[in-house]
């Protein structure tokens, strides 16, 4: 039983059906051994999410929306876009949003570090390039006390027995 993980064979789907990669990864008497795009795209979502300063993939809400009730793909699906290469390389394209206060340029380095390890411990795949795009910068949401006001004024339980003078 001989594994021939060396390097990748790319192959589409039959015509007709959806054109979705996969990655030979090893070759034996007992089969072959596959990776779907999906696959890449998703832990390449994961790592990008963990990074600080990510505040989520990019996509608009509208066509999202839209998008999903026709039955096309999902936002996050459409945020990621792998291509898969021979030689077990693989490429992606990732479309994300950046929380304010974030230096960019360090963010879509951690992402690109993030997604490489990621796919590379996982998948034993060679990863030639992670393009990062930065779509928007997002504020911070309020917290609590700033939503309230200037967080100095208590605020009164109605279920509290007030003090009788």
């Amino acid at each position: 039983m001989k594994a021939n993980a060396k390097s990748a064979e790319v192959k589409n789907a039959p015509k007709g059906k959806s054109e979705v990669a996969t990655a030979v990864l090893g070759d034996s008497e007992i089969g072959e051994v596959k990776i779907h795009e999906n696959v890449i795209s998703s832990l390449a979502r994961r790592a990008t999410l963990e990074v600080d300063g990510v505040s989520r993939l990019a996509g608009s809400l509208l066509v999202d929306n839209i998008a999903e009730i026709v039955g096309s793909r999902r936002m996050q699906d459409r945020a990621i876009t792998v291509q898969m290469g021979e030689d077990n390389r693989v490429s992606l394209e990732i479309k994300l949003n950046i929380k304010m206060g974030y230096r960019l340029p360090q963010v879509a380095a951690a992402v690109q570090k993030s997604v490489i390890s990621a796919i590379e411990s996982t998948t034993g795949m060679t990863v030639s390039k992670v393009d990062v795009l930065v779509q928007e910068v997002e504020p911070e949401p309020e917290t609590e006390e700033e939503e309230n006001g200037d967080g100095d004024i208590p605020t009164v339980n109605p279920h509290e027995q007030m003090p009788m003078r």
